[in-house]
């Protein structure tokens, strides 16, 4: 059996949604737990998912993930799962309602920043953004670009 290469405390990350970093200013977090039927969990262990344009959102007091798309299965039957249903994201009512506040206030949204395992289990990441201007886009890849840069000369003058 291969040997998993594993962060502490037994955290496996699959996927970080580095868009979202970029597109979003990102307020507060909450992990949660996802609802997966048949199949699914063996592709996420696989790392057969796509959730660049997914959302969470509060339907009737239950949170929901939408366009999360999982890969169905390859060695699957006919039982094979839906690969872009709406999925139920687990997490407790008091931190549901806390959700909810904040994403009526104006400019709010939940968007997932990270797929990973956690002692076996599939969890996400759902971030509690708000969206970037141009202008903030721009200075992020200046400033990104301007470390970079020193990062190079500070490697060039130890040489």
């Amino acid at each position: 059996m291969a040997k998993q290469q594993e962060n502490g405390g037994g955290i496996k990350v699959l996927a970080d949604n580095r868009k979202a970093r970029f597109n979003y200013s990102v307020e507060d977090t909450l992990e949660c737990g996802i609802e997966l039927q048949g199949t699914e969990v063996k592709s996420v262990r696989n790392g057969k998912f796509s959730f660049a344009d997914s959302y969470a959102r509060v339907v009737r007091g239950e949170l929901y993930l939408f366009s999360f798309h999982i890969a169905p299965y390859d060695f699957g039957n006919i039982y094979n799962h839906e690969p872009d249903r709406d999925r139920r994201l687990l997490a407790h009512k008091q931190e549901i309602k806390r959700l909810q506040r904040r994403v009526d206030e104006k400019g709010f949204t939940l968007v997932p920043l990270k797929v990973y395992l956690k002692k076996g289990m599939v969890k996400i990441l759902i971030g509690i953004c708000r969206g970037k201007q141009v202008q903030d886009k721009r200075q992020a890849i200046k400033d990104r670009d301007l470390k970079r840069e020193a990062e190079r000369q500070i490697r060039d003058s130890l040489r």
